[in-house]
């Protein structure tokens, strides 16, 4: 009995002692009663969330997520710190669910590196709905080198309910509750906090000779922070290193002073070691590192050769400052937003200034595209970020900067928030549209605010506050970045009417009388400003007895498989692209409209270990589905068409039958690069190159109609859609 007694307690110990090794609750046996929830777990979307005791695959707890009226989507989240190393990650999990519609439910696993997700698969493709017991799911990933953050997560979106329990995760087959945390890496750079409070750096005397030779410095300070071996391994904190360098070089008396004081900083880092594995540029780049600014400057023989022996023996490999996302864009690493930036601080401003340009430098893919010759911009700037005396005169000359790289992935919205104050906290009840080059009222986001409004649809605005609409637009064009006159425009049309006072004088014609009226603004919170006009629970329906029509701003993927069967027999389909996509439909609808596989685009990259060159990926191919559609296709697509709407149409544009209608597109294409300023400012740029196979331009002419059709203010009038009706008329001819 004693015996008995000991292999019983031997076996709850060496189970209690399995339990306690566990270093994740991924099968929610761990339960919080202070939260009424399975310790570490968290709760995202609308849906309901909750701890389960009667359904549950093993042991005492399950996750479940339940619709609400008018939810969206529920996810149960657990975050994992990704220290450890691997190929290949996995999650695997159970999962029961029941009437589960208009949506999906499945396993969700995401990878993020510096708040960026690298890799992830949420089983949206799968389509797992309906009534299903339970049942073993799971997704594999390659691991990224860079992860930083792992989430495993059961997600469900639509009505319905969904059970999680006894989640898995292995890296190369390893459980990770038993695998060995890797050693984080200490870098050098992120050790270094003696400018956290201020660079101490005050720029004096800006005459002509220093911004040149300022110029030089941000210059050099760029190249050697991405080739620079000890600076891409983080032994340097190269923000600081900046304004350590800044005091004794703005003091260089003359040039052969300034290329000595160079070369001394640059020794401060240690003797280059040869490159191995240092490659030449590909003959086939679309793009070459360009380091003819070397030749401006009459630097000196030495400084000119140290400089091209560290280019020649770049750094190689894992960058402390950059990454490549699993999408193939830049991804920029460690660089601190400064929040508490003082912006009287000139060091501080002029890092802001260094730090954009040379990313822009050697990880735009369009710097090639810009207006201005991108090596003239940074000296241009230069008085205008030092002279700049407050956040607004900061957030501004930073606004002008990001606008010189034509790119409408530029956006301005985080951070920049004196910008925003001065446009203005109230609203027009109405909306205003650019047509024929007049700004016309196009519609209401309150219909029963129309009698205050005062103004018509299709009334044309002359002037606000007696100012004309030409001079506003000429004063604020700078601060819209955009990569065409369209997409400017489209912006601009927005923020025109907002003001920091409650109403506003315009001068407007209606009927061909000129008229004026103080039009009343209201609080963003008080106006429907997302309105929409379309009534139906589907994004498609026929408009006439042989013709089908598709909006992808509502389109789900459970839409496809009923759009492919109810409209296979019309004479065409329409679909409307004015808009952003709810869902990414290039391959499983673009199938529909071709008959044979068939390329229609292709990407060039940047070579991390060769920062400014951008080659070619292989194009990209539509392929035949199942079913080919042998109606006539018309897209409709204008300047709010861009970035996923603008690689759709390009995807829609490979069928045979396909017509383009409309007018010029935003011209902004290609995965985006997340890029932080000092001063918690926030910006974009369009990371990867977007072509057509044959190696045609998309950024910022846009996707060019194949029949140019435009709204017109006497259509407005009449409430007609002047693309659609083009479109029916195609198809009927």
């Amino acid at each position: 009995m004693k015996h008995t007694i000991s292999i019983i307690l031997a076996v709850i110990s060496m189970s209690c002692l399995s339990q306690t090794k566990k270093k994740y609750n991924l099968d929610f046996e761990t339960y919080n009663p202070r939260y009424l929830f399975a310790k570490d777990w968290m709760d995202w979307g609308d849906h309901s969330l909750e701890v389960d005791t009667l359904t549950v695959h093993s042991g005492n707890y399950s996750g479940k997520i339940k619709s609400r009226d008018n939810g969206t989507y529920g996810v149960i989240a657990y975050e994992i710190p990704a220290n450890y190393t691997g190929d290949s990650i996995t999650l695997e999990g159970y999962m029961k669910i029941r009437n589960v519609e208009n949506g999906y439910a499945g396993l969700l696993l995401r990878i993020d590196g510096n708040n960026t997700p690298l890799a992830g698969e949420n089983m949206e493709n799968r389509n797992i709905n309906g009534t299903k017991d339970w049942q073993k799911l799971s997704i594999t990933l390659t691991y990224p080198e860079e992860a930083e953050t792992i989430i495993v997560a059961g997600i469900m979106t639509g009505t319905g309910e969904a059970w999680f329990d006894d989640f898995v995760l292995t890296i190369d087959g390893q459980d990770i509750q038993a695998l060995k945390e890797k050693e984080k890496p200490i870098y050098k750079a992120a050790l270094d906090k003696e400018f956290d409070l201020g660079s101490k750096i005050e720029v004096s005397n800006l005459n002509d000779a220093l911004i040149t030779n300022l110029e030089l410095l941000g210059k050099v300070w760029g190249f050697l922070k991405y080739n620079h071996p000890e600076i891409g391994k983080g032994n340097y904190n190269w923000d600081f290193e900046l304004f350590r360098m800044l005091p004794e070089y703005m003091s260089s008396k003359n040039t052969n002073e300034r290329d000595q004081l160079l070369l001394k900083w640059i020794s401060k880092y240690g003797a280059i070691e040869t490159c191995t594995t240092c490659q030449e540029t590909s003959k086939d780049a679309v793009l070459i590192p360009d380091l003819s600014w070397l030749n401006e400057f009459g630097l000196n023989t030495e400084l000119k050769n140290k400089l091209q022996e560290i280019y020649q023996n770049r750094f190689q490999g894992h960058h402390y400052y950059i990454g490549k996302a699993y999408t193939g864009n830049a991804e920029f690493l460690n660089e601190d937003e400064y929040y508490a930036m003082a912006f009287e601080d000139d060091g501080f401003k002029l890092l802001a200034l260094y730090r954009y340009w040379n990313m822009i430098h050697y990880f735009f893919p369009y710097k090639h595209l810009t207006d201005k010759d991108w090596n003239r911009v940074l000296k241009e700037y230069i008085p205008i970020f030092v002279n700049a005396k407050n956040k607004l005169d900061y957030e501004l000359a930073c606004i002008r900067l990001i606008g010189e790289i034509n790119d409408t992935h530029g956006f301005t919205y985080v951070g920049f928030n004196n910008v925003q104050n001065i446009r203005g906290m109230f609203y027009p009840p109405l909306k205003v549209e650019f047509i024929e080059g007049q700004l016309v009222v196009t519609d209401y986001y309150n219909p029963e605010l129309k009698t205050v409004a005062k103004l018509k649809i299709g009334d044309v605005i002359t002037a606000i506050d007696h100012k004309p609409i030409q001079a506003i637009i000429d004063s604020v064009g700078a601060y819209y970045p955009a990569s065409n006159r369209a997409a400017k425009l489209r912006d601009i049309s927005r923020d025109i009417l907002r003001s920091n006072k409650k109403d506003i004088r315009v001068d407007y014609i209606s009927n061909h009388e000129t008229d004026q009226h103080h039009l009343p603004l209201y609080k963003q919170e008080d106006l429907n400003m997302r309105w929409y006009k379309w009534n139906s629970d589907k994004s498609y329906k026929f408009i006439t007895p042989n013709i089908g029509y598709i909006t992808l701003e509502f389109i789900k993927k459970e839409d496809i498989p009923e759009i492919k069967e109810i409209f296979k027999d019309t004479k065409g389909i329409i679909i409307d692209i004015r808009n952003y996509p709810s869902v990414f439909v290039p391959f499983s609808l673009g199938s529909y409209f071709v008959s044979s596989t068939t390329p229609f685009v292709k990407f060039s990259n940047f070579n991390r270990d060769h920062v400014g060159e951008f080659t070619f990926a292989p194009a990209l191919e539509i392929p035949k589905g199942d079913v080919t559609y042998n109606g006539k296709l018309v897209v409709l697509v204008n300047e709010t068409s861009q970035s996923q709407a603008e690689y759709t149409t390009m995807a829609f544009r490979a069928g045979a039958n396909s017509i383009i209608v409309g007018s010029t597109t935003a011209g902004s294409d290609g995965n985006v690069s997340s890029i932080y300023l000092p001063g918690g400012l926030l910006t974009n740029i369009s990371g990867i190159g977007v072509y057509y196979p044959d190696g045609t331009e998309t950024q910022r002419v846009g996707i060019i109609p194949d029949v140019v059709i435009k709204p017109t203010i006497e259509g407005i009038k009449q409430g007609k859609d002047e693309l659609l009706e083009k479109a029916i008329e195609l198809i009927n001819e």
